[in-house]
């Protein structure tokens, strides 16, 4: 019983942004989580943004040469690639998370990591053809 009384206990502290990033090693499933809840917060912010676009480009005939004229900027054109990223990757780990929910198979450590690369290859093609779409390569 002396034994126990002379180990110290372990201190368990709140942790920052800046220990989850350098310090653990996340498994892929736990980086893709953690993307998709950024991705989502970007696109609650951006809400308004996005919704301003979308009047502009349905108003009128002037309102969509104005919404031309203001998608003509790289800055916008960065913007709303990051955006389309958001937006395409939060699906494609929305749909995840649905197919993990509806089949209890998936939900290992094999398929999680499996499942991860494929939301992260999917998303990442699809952002490259927004962007070449975007910057007008086809």
């Amino acid at each position: 019983m002396a034994d126990t009384l002379k180990k110290p206990r372990p201190e368990y502290r709140n942790i920052g942004i800046g220990q989850i990033l350098t310090a653990y090693r996340l498994p892929l499933a736990g980086r893709v989580s953690i993307l998709h809840r950024v991705s989502g917060g970007l696109l609650f912010i951006f809400l308004p943004f996005l919704l301003y676009l979308f009047d502009q480009s349905l108003t009128s005939e002037l309102s969509y040469e104005v919404f031309k004229g203001f998608l003509s900027n790289i800055i916008v054109k960065l913007i709303v690639l990051v955006l389309a990223w958001a937006f395409l990757f939060h699906f494609c780990a929305g749909v995840r998370h649905l197919t993990m929910d509806m089949n209890h198979d998936a939900v290992s450590k094999e398929r999680g990591k499996s499942t991860s690369v494929v939301v992260l290859v999917v998303s990442s093609i699809l952002t490259i053809a927004f962007a070449l779409k975007l910057f007008g390569a086809f």
